[in-house]
C-alpha cells in the first residue's frame, strides 16, 4: 500500500486506466492530491493498494482513509448514525474510488495480459485483511463495474444498487432527430426553454482542448463556488482554484465547457470530461439565475454537442428526476460493502437487501414512464406510417 497516486509514476498509472473513466488517470487523480483537494484537511487519506510482478506495476486500486462521508454520492449516514447509537466507531473507514465524482468505472485497474477476475479477488481479500487489523469500521468499493461485484460477492462483500440518468445517442444526425424522439408535450417544452435562452440574447458555445484558456477556467471556478453558495445546505467546496488551474495545463485535452455568453461576458457555464463515446458533466453554475438557463447549459447544449461530434453517451452526473422528463433514462450503479462489526453488517445487509428490489422496481418504473416514445413508434409518427 503506498501513499497515493501521485506516489507512482504517471506512465505506470496510466498503462493501467488505459481505456477506462478519465477520473482514473494520473493526471485527474494525482491533481487532487497535489492541489490540496484529497487529504486530512478534507477527510480523505489517499493510500493506494499496487500490485507489481518483479519491478512492473500489474494491478493497482485507487483507496482512502476517510474520516467522514462527505463526496462519496453513496450515501451511508444513515449506517454511521446506526453505528453511534451502538457505541461503534464508523470512522474512519476505507473508500476505493474517485473522490466527489459519482461516475462508475473500473475500481481494480489491471495490466493487459493479466487475470482480472483473480486480481479483484485479491483486492477484496486485502481490502477485508487491511479491515480486520487496522482500526477501520469496513471498506466500500462505489460505482464498480458487474465483474468487480461478482468478484466481491464471493469475498464476503454486500451489494448496493443505485441508479442515475444518463442520455444516449440512439443514432441522432441532428438534435431535432432527437426532439422526434419525443411525445409531442414534452417536445414542444423543450422547444420553448430553448427559445427562452435565445429570446433573451444568450449566447451558449462549447470550448474544447486549446480553446479553453487560463481565464475561461478562472470564470468555471467561480460559477463552480456560486453554485456552492447558493445551494449552502448541500453544496461544499471540494476543489481548490489550483486544481482548476492544474487541470488547464495537464488536462485541458480531456475538458469541454459550455458557457452561457450575455452581452460578450461569460454569466454560467458546465464543466464537462470527454473520453473515448462517453461525456461526463460535472460542475456547473451561474451568476445570473435566469429561467431555464440550468437546463440549456447542463442538458440540451451537451446533448446537442454530443450528436454533433458522435458521443454515445452523456453522464451530467447524480441525482436530478428532472433529467428524466428530458430524455434521460436510469442506468443502475453498483457498489460493494464489507462491514467489520458483525452486528452492524447485519443490519446493513436486511436493508441492502430490500433497497435493490426497491431500486429494481424504481428504475423498471422509470424505464416504463421514459420521456422519449420507443423507436419503432417514432419512426411511424415521423413518417406517417
Amino acid at each position: 500500500m503506498t501513499d497515493g497516486v501521485a506516489s507512482i509514476p504517471r506512465d505506470a498509472w496510466n498503462r493501467l486506466a488505459a481505456d477506462e473513466s478519465p477520473f482514473l488517470e494520473w493526471d485527474w487523480l494525482a491533481g487532487l492530491e497535489e492541489t490540496g483537494c484529497v487529504g486530512e484537511s478534507s477527510g480523505w487519506v489517499p493510500r493506494t493498494l499496487v500490485g507489481y510482478e518483479g519491478d512492473e506495476l500489474v494491478a493497482a486500486c485507487p483507496l482512502y482513509v476517510k474520516y467522514n462521508s462527505q463526496g462519496e454520492f453513496v450515501y451511508d449516514h444513515s449506517w454511521a448514525h446506526a453505528a453511534e447509537r451502538a457505541g461503534l466507531a464508523y470512522y474512519p473507514k476505507l473508500v476505493v474510488g474517485v473522490p466527489f465524482t459519482p461516475v462508475t468505472g473500473a475500481r481494480f485497474l489491471v495490466a493487459p495480459g493479466q487475470d482480472r477476475e483473480q486480481w479483484a479477488k485479491q483486492f477484496g481479500a486485502a481490502l477485508r485483511t487491511v479491515c480486520e487489523g487496522e482500526d477501520v469500521s469496513g471498506a466500500h468499493v462505489n460505482f464498480c463495474l458487474p465483474d468487480e461485484v461478482d468478484a466481491l460477492r464471493e469475498m464476503g462483500f454486500d451489494i448496493r444498487v443505485g441508479f442515475q440518468y444518463h442520455w444516449k445517442n440512439h443514432g441522432y444526425e441532428t438534435f431535432d432527430d432527437y426532439l422526434a424522439r419525443f411525445r409531442s408535450k414534452r417536445r414542444n417544452q423543450i422547444r420553448r426553454e430553448r427559445r427562452e435562452i435565445e429570446r433573451i440574447g444568450i449566447e451558449i458555445r462549447h470550448a474544447v482542448g486549446d480553446e479553453i484558456d487560463d481565464e475561461l477556467m478562472s470564470h468555471m471556478f467561480r460559477f463552480y463556488l456560486d453554485t456552492i453558495e447558493n445551494h449552502h445546505y448541500w453544496g461544499r467546496q471540494y476543489l481548490t482554484q489550483a486544481f482548476f488551474e492544474l487541470m488547464t495545463e495537464r488536462f485541458r485535452d480531456r475538458l469541454q465547457l459550455t458557457i452561457a455568453w450575455a452581452a460578450g461576458e461569460p454569466i454560467g457555464g458546465t464543466l464537462n470530461v470527454m473520453k473515448g463515446n462517453a461525456l461526463y458533466g460535472r460542475y456547473w453554475g451561474c451568476d445570473q439565475p435566469l429561467r431555464y438557463l440550468h437546463f440549456n447549459v447542463c442538458y440540451y447544449a451537451p446533448v446537442e454537442f454530443c450528436i454533433d461530434h458522435g458521443i454515445s453517451r452523456f453522464e451530467p452526473g447524480a441525482g436530478g428526476d428532472y433529467k428524466q422528463v428530458r430524455g434521460f433514462d436510469a442506468e443502475p450503479t453498483l457498489s460493494a460493502h464489507f462491514l467489520k462489526d458483525d452486528r452492524l453488517a447485519h443490519a446493513v445487509r436486511d436493508y441492502l437487501e430490500r433497497e435493490r428490489d426497491d431500486a429494481a422496481r424504481t428504475i423498471e418504473l422509470i424505464r416504463d414512464q421514459s420521456a422519449l416514445k420507443p423507436e419503432v413508434e417514432a419512426e411511424v409518427e415521423e413518417t406517417g406510417r
